[in-house]
């Protein structure tokens, strides 16, 4: 049996990804099941096109250590808040 989302999860990790300047968005739906949005690469004005890959399934070890996180608090699922991620800084 697939898992059934609503599509309105989709767009609301979308949404916070493209209007903040970050990686990663993750909505945590269960300790089982998140949704993540990720850019391909950084957004800038001269691109012509920008890729953004929207992924849900199991968690990745990442997002497992949140999780357990989160059940050690107490918070309850689903998460409210869509978790943004930074672009790593390079060293020079």
């Amino acid at each position: 049996m697939k898992a059934q989302i609503d599509p309105k999860v989709f767009a609301a990790v979308l949404g916070a990804l493209v209007a903040s300047d970050s990686k990663t968005a993750v909505k945590y739906l269960s300790p089982k099941l998140v949704v993540k949005a990720t850019w391909h690469n950084k957004p800038r004005g001269r691109n012509r096109m920008e890729h953004a890959v929207v992924t849900f399934g199991a968690p990745g070890y990442k997002q497992q250590r949140f999780i357990d996180a989160c059940l050690t608090a107490g918070e309850p699922f689903p998460v409210k808040k869509v978790q943004l991620t930074a672009w790593p800084i390079k060293c020079k």
